[in-house]
């Protein structure tokens, strides 16, 4: 077939070939959709008649080089309803006209790689596969409501506006990959809502210049492996991979309009985003969020939730705890965290070490046990830094009481660590004066072991040393300066006891000394955080 520039059609088009000729020319819509309308679904596997079947070779020759249109029209090609013969190959080319293929049926594959066009726009249509490596639009590319049989793939594609794929349904190519996009960049949002994969989505590299939404995606690898695999993806905004509102009665959104996806109302229907397989989103960058509002994991045993390294001002885990698998947040850095005790999985499949959190907004009722809890499933071998941070955070927040508890903790779990003698100083230290967290402790022991000193040498009245040194004896401030050591009272030193006198006033002494000693300890630990 020859080029063509002028409006004359070649003469070997069929019928439904010169129909979208001329309307290409008029810049009108080619429609061959029929009644009743069950007919015209991509889908179903029922049969298209030539009437409605048209050659790939005939539209490639309309988009790279078609004829001129009609005088005062903008040539382009609105395709309904038509069955596409043959392997649409617009490789390296430039497609000048704007192009929207809807509920259309491709024989094969769509190739697009290394073309440039303006807004390419495939809606509700069924397609073998899409190689569109490299490809490069000014404006959207869009792949809503189709069906892709052998995968999409995108590598190092540099689309100029949006990016849609929401409610695709894309199965894996030979590698197992549902979507090859590593390396991408979209300038504006990237929409993936209600998307349905069997296969990787493999969006290494990536980059989003807005916002990222897979609201209600349900994402699965049945080879077992990924099912999001996105290390270094950078999302200027937010990345949604949370749950969808959908319709009253749970029908799904109307088609799509404009910006129609949004989390569900409490109570209200919605759709879960589900994730059937590893999800790893290691060393990327959001500049406001990464929301798991809602989010349903399926993990075997040795796969993960990946958030290694991760930093964005805002991180919402309220998603539901994967009941096999692992969450891992080691090196994150998030200003605040946003959370739920039931989103986070238990003791040996949640790693943190080294994530850094600068406040906390929980949800429901996290209570610091809970919180506690949290720390030590991240924890299996006693670790200090989680403890500290979720220390430092609760006193930047005003919650002094709650810090001290959680240093308390630290030093309970340290305890478990060291040699015996040591575990029983450690008890003396909790039983005493908690550490040093609580010093008024230290002074009510130290108030019942003066009592106690007073009564005890009450009733005895012991030889001076001296007898004509000595001071008048006093029971209570002869038990007092026993009691506090460094501290003269001049009563020590200054009187005779034996026996068990003798033995009563060393076992003060002892006391006294253990009392200053962990409270000294308690107010340097306090210095130190100071």
């Amino acid at each position: 077939m020859t080029e063509v520039t002028t409006g004359a059609p070649p003469g070997d088009l069929s019928d439904a070939e010169r129909l979208m000729w001329e309307t290409f020319r008029n810049g009108t819509v080619c429609d061959f959709r029929s009644a009743p309308a069950d007919h015209d679904e991509p889908f179903d596997g029922r049969e298209w008649g030539p009437e409605r079947t048209v050659r790939a070779e005939v539209v490639a020759l309309l988009l790279l080089a078609g004829p001129v249109p009609v005088p005062g029209r903008v040539g382009c090609l609105k395709l309904r309803g038509a069955r596409i013969t043959g392997r649409l190959d617009l490789s390296g080319g430039t497609v000048a006209p704007y192009v929207e293929i809807r509920s259309c049926r491709f024989d094969d594959e769509v190739q697009l790689s290394e073309t440039r066009c303006g807004t390419l726009r495939l809606h509700n249509c069924a397609i073998p596969r899409v190689e569109a490596a490299r490809l490069h639009t000014e404006g959207d590319l869009h792949l809503v409501s189709s069906r892709v049989a052998r995968g999409i793939r995108l590598t190092d594609a540099q689309i100029g506006t949006d990016l849609l794929i929401s409610r695709a349904v894309l199965r894996g190519d030979a590698r197992g990959r549902a979507v090859a996009a590593d390396g991408i960049s979209v300038a504006q949002d990237f929409h993936a809502d209600m998307l349905e994969t069997y296969g990787e989505v493999s969006l290494r590299g990536a980059k989003v210049g807005a916002s990222m939404s897979l609201r209600g995606a349900r994402l699965s690898h049945p080879g077992g492996g990924r099912a999001l695999n996105a290390p270094t993806l950078t999302v200027e905004r937010t990345l949604y991979l949370t749950s969808i509102a959908l319709a009253p009665g749970g029908a799904d959104p109307a088609p799509l309009t404009g910006d129609w996806s949004r989390t569900p109302a409490r109570g209200g229907p919605g759709r879960a985003f589900e994730c059937r397989g590893g999800l790893r989103l290691d060393d990327g960058r959001f500049g406001d969020s990464v929301d798991f509002y809602g989010a349903l994991f399926d993990l075997g045993p040795d796969q993960e939730v990946s958030l290694r390294r991760i930093q964005t001002p805002e991180f919402r885990f309220v998603g539901e705890a994967p009941e096999r698998g692992r969450v891992v947040v080691s090196g994150a850095k998030v200003v605040k965290l946003v959370d739920r005790h039931t989103s986070w999985p238990g003791p040996g499949r949640l790693s943190m070490e080294g994530f850094v959190y600068e406040a906390l907004a929980p949800r429901g009722d996290f209570t610091l046990a809970r919180r506690l809890a949290w720390v030590e499933a991240a924890t299996p071998e006693y670790s200090p830094e989680p403890y500290e941070r979720l220390a430092a955070v609760l006193r930047a927040g005003g919650e002094d009481a709650e810090a001290r508890e959680v240093l308390v903790a630290k030093q309970r779990r340290r305890r478990t660590t060291l040699p015996p003698a040591a575990q029983a100083w450690g008890h003396l230290q909790d039983w005493t004066v908690v550490y040093g967290y609580r010093p008024g402790r230290a002074a009510l022991w130290m108030a019942v072991l003066w009592a106690a000193g007073t009564l005890m040498f009450l009733g005895h009245a012991p030889e001076p040393v001296k007898a004509d040194e000595h001071p008048h004896w006093n029971a209570a401030l002869y038990a007092l300066d026993l009691l506090l050591p460094v501290v003269d009272l001049g009563q020590e030193g200054h009187w005779k006891t034996a026996g068990g006198w003798q033995w009563g006033a060393a076992a003060l002494v002892v006391l006294g000394w253990i009392l200053a000693t962990t409270v000294a300890a308690g107010a340097s630990r306090l210095l130190r955080r100071g």
